[in-house]
């Protein structure tokens, strides 16, 4: 059994509006949020009724081991609250084409499957995936295709972009 909410991971903010960050590679440190505003938010956060939303980093901080004990593909974290799940996939990448929306949404497929096969996923009927980054935050209708394959595949509903609605 794999915990996903490590309750000394886990942080939580109420504010209207907050950030989640992440230090680019090679730095080996967690996901965060934080909560004044900064150019390190690479997806902000937009919680118009003030809700408790917790935030636990996956990416060092959660091990998703293959059958060779190798470390798997993970996203960077996961905003959860009532009976809503949010994973997170952050890039901050200026790059032409597809390759970080590509990456990130096997990081994101690789830490559902984990989380899935937990107990725990049965208490968020209402499941989401978000790839995010700062370097590219308009969200790209091209991609209609690519997220319903994710929500057939994983029923998870997947938005690529910076902003992250808490409904």
């Amino acid at each position: 059994m794999i915990d996903f909410f490590p309750t000394e991971h886990i942080s939580s903010s109420c504010k209207r509006k907050f950030g989640i960050c992440d230090r680019p590679a090679p730095a080996a440190e967690k996901a965060y949020i934080a909560e004044k505003q900064g150019q390190d938010w690479i997806a902000a956060v937009d919680n118009h009724y003030r809700l408790k939303v917790n935030f636990v980093p996956v990416d060092h901080c959660i091990e998703l081991r293959k059958a060779d004990g190798k470390m798997d593909n993970r996203c960077d974290g996961c905003l959860f609250y009532e009976d809503t799940i949010i994973f997170v996939e952050l890039k901050q990448r200026k790059s032409k084409g597809s390759q970080w929306i590509k990456d990130g949404e096997q990081q994101l497929r690789s830490t559902i499957g984990y989380f899935e096969q937990q107990e725990e996923a049965r208490n968020f009927p209402i499941k989401k995936a978000c790839i995010a980054n700062s370097e590219r935050p308009l969200f790209r209708t091209g991609q209609a295709v690519r997220m319903e394959r994710f929500f057939l595949e994983t029923n998870y509903i997947l938005r690529i972009e910076n902003r992250i609605n808490i409904e």
